[in-house]
C-alpha cells in the first residue's frame, strides 16, 4: 500500500481476508440515470457493505447529502464495524462518482487508512472477479472522529473566493450543465456556473475501456490543458458536492492532497439570491 489514494482490484481480490478490512459500496445514481443503487447492491464485491450518502448525511440540511457532523459520522461508520484502525476500501459502480465523495468524507474526519478501488465494480467485473449477494451483519465498533475543516468550504467562504480569486474554482459537472444548457428539474435552481470557474468534467478523468482513473501524467495534462495552474490554490465544486470529489481524487494522485471541496456546490449557489452566475 503506497501514498496513492487508489488500490487495485488485483490487490483487493488477493487480500479480501485481510484483518480489520471493511469494503464499502458507495454507489449513487442521479435521478436522471433512473437506477437504484441499493437494489443493485444485491450483486456486490464479497464482504462489502452499502454506504448510502443520502443517509450518512446532515438530514436537517435542506440540501442533498451534505456532510454529517462528527457524531453522526461516528455513529454511522461505527455501525459498519469501522474504527480508526480499520482499512476502508470504497468502490462504486458509476465512474468513481460517490466512492470519491465517501473517501473525502473519511479524510475530513481524519481517517488515514482509506482507499478507493481503482475502476470500481465495473473493472472488478471486467476482470471476472467474484460477485456475492450475502448481506453481512458487522459488529459495531467505537469510532472517534477528528474534524478537518480545511478540507471543505461553505457558502460564505466561496463567495469570498469568487470575489477575491484567492483560489481557482474547478467545476466537475458536464459541459452542458456548466454552461447552463441542461434542463433543471428544480424550479428554484438557476442554470449556470460560478463566474471565473474552470470546467473539467469528472467523466474525462477515467479510462473509457478499463473504468480506471487515468495515470498521473495524463491527469496533470488534463488539468493544465483546462487552464488550471497547479501551483496555485484550488477548490472543487459540482452539482451537489459529489463529483467534485472525483477532481480531489485526481489531484491527490498528482500530489495535491489538501484541496477543499465546496459541499453545497451548485445546489446551494444556484439558489442564492444575488449570487453572481456565469453562463
Amino acid at each position: 500500500m503506497t501514498d496513492s489514494a487508489l488500490v487495485s482490484c488485483k490487490w483487493l481480490q488477493q487480500n479480501l481476508d485481510t484483518r480489520n478490512l471493511v469494503i464499502l459500496d458507495a454507489t449513487f445514481f442521479l435521478p436522471r440515470q433512473q437506477r437504484n443503487a441499493l437494489e443493485e447492491f444485491h450483486h456486490h464485491i464479497p464482504g462489502a457493505l452499502f454506504f448510502d450518502i443520502d443517509k450518512v448525511a446532515d438530514l436537517e440540511n435542506p440540501l442533498p447529502h451534505t456532510l454529517p457532523n462528527a457524531q453522526q459520522f461516528s455513529d454511522a461508520v461505527g455501525e459498519m464495524g469501522i474504527d480508526q484502525d480499520t482499512l476502508v476500501i470504497i468502490y462504486d459502480n458509476n465512474h468513481f462518482f460517490a466512492a470519491a465523495r465517501v473517501w473525502w468524507m473519511f479524510r475530513v474526519f481524519r481517517h488515514e487508512s482509506v482507499k478507493v478501488l481503482d475502476g470500481g465494480l465495473q473493472h472488478w467485473k471486467h476482470l471476472n472477479y467474484p460477485i456475492d449477494s450475502n448481506q453481512l451483519s458487522p459488529v459495531r465498533k467505537i469510532y472517534k472522529t477528528q474534524y478537518r475543516p480545511e478540507l471543505l468550504c461553505d457558502l460564505t467562504q466561496m463567495l469570498r473566493i469568487q470575489q477575491t480569486g484567492e483560489r481557482q474554482i474547478l467545476d466537475a459537472r458536464s459541459a452542458d450543465s456548466f454552461q447552463g444548457q441542461r434542463p433543471l428539474s428544480a424550479p428554484d435552481l438557476q442554470p449556470g456556473h460560478i463566474p471565473n470557474s474552470i470546467n473539467l468534467p469528472y467523466a474525462s478523468l477515467t479510462d473509457a475501456e478499463q473504468y480506471t482513473l487515468l495515470p498521473g501524467t495524463q491527469l496533470q495534462v488534463l488539468f493544465e490543458d483546462a487552464g488550471v495552474n497547479l501551483s496555485q490554490a484550488l477548490v472543487t465544486t459540482c452539482g451537489s458536492g459529489v463529483s467534485a470529489a472525483v477532481l480531489l481524487l485526481a489531484l491527490y494522485q498528482i500530489g495535491l492532497t489538501e484541496i477543499p471541496l465546496y459541499d453545497g456546490s451548485w445546489a446551494e449557489w444556484g439558489r442564492q439570491a444575488g449570487a453572481p452566475i456565469g453562463r
